[in-house]
């Protein structure tokens, strides 16, 4: 008799975490689909890849916060420091020649365009419009 009661017990206890679970993964898919709706709206993702210790890279630092700033909803912008362990892996997956190195993307993940060096903000803007970015 008691072995039955104490697994009526568990079972129940099982059964009241099961909607935790549940809704747990609602919460997460909620938040996956809020995530992918926000990169429907990204027309172009700008990879610099540098150091911040590169001064050519430093310079580009700012041109960076002014892009994400002006173009926010338009440009994501992803900065990855390749002489760090974090962010070595990303010089091998871009295949990088030099820093600072700037790669675009277009709202598929495709890249289409690629800049080696110091890239002035004007030129830069140019290379955003491409994709419709205003």
């Amino acid at each position: 008799m008691k072995n039955s009661i104490v697994r009526i017990i568990i079972l129940l206890f099982l059964a009241g975490l099961l909607p935790l679970n549940c809704s747990a993964a609602n919460t997460k898919a909620d938040e996956s689909s809020k995530n992918a709706a926000e990169a429907e709206n990204i027309l172009v993702t700008f990879v610099e890849l540098g150091s911040v210790r590169c001064i050519p890279c430093k310079m580009m630092q700012p041109i960076m916060k002014d892009i994400e700033k002006d173009y926010a909803g338009q440009v994501k912008v992803v900065f990855h420091d390749v002489w760090t362990p974090e962010g070595e892996p990303f010089a091998r997956t871009y295949k990088i020649r030099v820093i600072p190195t700037q790669v675009f993307l277009d709202k598929e993940g495709e890249e289409y365009f690629r800049h080696e060096g110091f890239f002035p903000k004007e030129e830069l803007i140019k290379v955003l419009r491409q994709k419709g970015v205003k």
